[in-house]
């Protein structure tokens, strides 16, 4: 399988709920024509973000078929299908194939985890296999699976072992094994960038392509970023990255997914709250974020970089 590569910005989709935490899935296309404008050249959907793993199998092939649909090719599909289960996640990687998706991801299982990278390969390409025409995509989530090994040799046993292997999505704040990955066999695979705070640093890394949540809201806050790195404008850039990481610093104050979902309702678009385990910011949160928000002008900030980006910008 020939690998391309991916460039730009593809948002981590959050799921959108009724009052009852039911899908509504009539809010896709919605959610895709406002990415689509702010610049998004993809998504990545049933991830951490969009709560995949609170949602039934079913629920995720619906997920996944709403964004290809709504897309109609204008947007790249990545299909997270990770799942505790290899066998229902075949399921999940089967069923993106079949409809059409561009590409399909799968984080390592976080309850009896791989126990070595040769263990964790071999998951990986069982879960590729239901799905050997799509490209697949290792998605490297330390943090949240508990699972670190080597990214490096994963790719070196992984080349030879599943066909599809297109790359990684690679969520962690380790920078030189970023780098190798993106320099591993001259560039072979395609390494993407998960953490949005630090997508200046990665760009200087050698950073195409990268996935994240806040995408979702404030792409053109980052566009910004990449416009000012490609015209070698480092302090500015600096300053541009700086007003993102101000607001990504308010995510953790409560839970980072439903205060996201805040900022997309404080932004014009209401997907609902989440489902248990996480929890809904309550109302004084919701208005003691916004009131920080304010203060670090992240409105304006988001309404001055929507004029800024005038033509098709690239991550390079």
């Amino acid at each position: 399988m020939k690998i391309q590569k991916t460039t730009g910005l593809l948002a981590a989709t959050f799921s959108a709920f009724d009052n009852n935490k039911e899908l509504q899935l009539d809010l896709v296309p919605l959610i895709v024509e406002r990415l689509i404008a702010d610049g998004v050249k993809g998504v990545f959907v049933g991830g951490t973000n969009g709560e995949g793993l609170s949602l039934t199998l079913e629920e995720r092939m619906a997920v996944t078929e709403a964004y290809i649909n709504a897309s109609d090719k204008r947007l790249k599909v990545f299909a997270h299908v990770g799942h505790s289960s290899i066998k229902e996640a075949q399921k999940l990687a089967a069923h993106a194939q079949r409809v059409g998706a561009d590409a399909i991801s799968a984080v390592a299982a976080f309850y009896f985890k791989p126990s070595s990278v040769e263990n964790l390969v071999d998951c990986m390409a069982q879960i590729a296999s239901a799905a050997p025409d799509t490209p697949f995509y290792y998605y490297h989530m330390p943090a949240a699976t508990g699972v670190s090994v080597s990214v490096v040799d994963f790719l070196k046993i992984g080349e030879s072992k599943i066909p599809s292997l297109a790359g990684v999505k690679y969520t962690a704040a380790t920078l030189h094994e970023y780098q190798h990955c993106l320099r591993y066999k001259e560039g072979k695979f395609d390494i993407l960038f998960g953490y949005d705070e630090l997508l200046l640093p990665a760009l200087s890394m050698g950073a195409r392509g990268a996935i994240g949540s806040t995408y979702s809201f404030a792409a053109p806050m980052y566009l910004k970023i990449i416009d000012l790195f490609e015209q070698k404008k480092l302090r500015e850039a600096a300053a541009a990255q700086y007003a993102c990481c101000q607001m990504i610093r308010a995510l953790g104050w409560y839970a980072p997914i439903p205060t996201q979902k805040e900022i997309l309702k404080m932004t014009g678009l209401d997907l609902g709250g989440c489902r248990l385990p996480l929890v809904d910011l309550t109302g004084e949160q919701t208005e003691a974020l916004k009131t920080y928000l304010e203060e670090i002008s992240f409105f304006d900030n988001l309404a001055d970089a929507r004029k800024w980006i005038p033509g098709d910008p690239v991550v390079l």
